[in-house]
């Protein structure tokens, strides 16, 4: 009985210090976050890849990502979608249609504004180990999200060990899809004007305006 109570203990145990964030997963995700907070705009071309092994899919999207603060603007070949922190515009313009619906900073969803600090909320973080990603050695870190309902169940950060950019991350959700967003050509140098981050419904004649909010 004591061999079985010592082993169950060790177990639990094991469990206690998995659900504890890692420090050294902190130390890399503090890295990370404080380099792009001194960045206060920036642009970057991103790869959305889509991925499920079971049912055979593999989906490449490319496009373009401009961030200022809390808004951004995210153009990808299927979608538009536009954030200035209040309001999100996403276009498709296969049918030429633009939905409107009010910001949720606290949706489940992980923006391209936010990705760098949202282990700070939310999340438990973990160190998985060192990889090479596009001949860039890298960490790797996991964030788990504290609510088990959440839409996604983990998400995989690949993080430049030599000035700490984040070069990729994969969002995994419960029904085996795998979204992977890539990061190249980043440029910190830019100033864009606040209505950068704006649907300018005179650009696109004719276009479906669907308001949701």
């Amino acid at each position: 009985m004591k061999k079985i109570t010592f082993l169950m203990m060790f177990w639990l145990g094991g469990l206690v210090t998995f659900a504890q964030n890692d420090p050294q997963a902190k130390e890399i995700l503090d890295a990370m976050s404080a380099k792009y907070k001194k960045i206060p705009a920036y642009s970057a071309d991103i790869t959305s890849s889509l991925i499920n092994e079971v049912d055979g899919i593999n989906e490449e999207f490319g496009g373009k990502i401009t961030v200022k603060g809390e808004m951004y603007k995210l153009e990808m070949d299927d979608q538009i979608v536009i954030n200035n922190g209040t309001t999100v515009w996403t276009y498709l313009p296969d049918v030429n249609e633009v939905n409107i619906d009010t910001y949720d900073p606290d949706e489940d969803e992980i923006s391209p504004s936010k990705i760098y600090d949202a282990y700070k909320k939310g999340y438990k973080y973990l160190y998985v180990g060192n990889e090479t990603d596009n001949g860039i050695a890298v960490s790797v870190v996991d964030l788990v999200p504290n609510d088990k309902d959440a839409q996604f169940f983990k998400i995989r950060l690949f993080i430049a060990k030599k000035d700490h950019s984040l070069k990729s991350w994969t969002m995994f959700d419960k029904s085996g899809n795998k979204y992977k967003y890539t990061i190249k050509n980043f440029n910190g140098s830019i100033s864009p004007k606040d209505g950068t981050f704006a649907f300018d419904a005179t650009k696109y004649p004719g276009v479906e305006i669907i308001d949701l909010r």
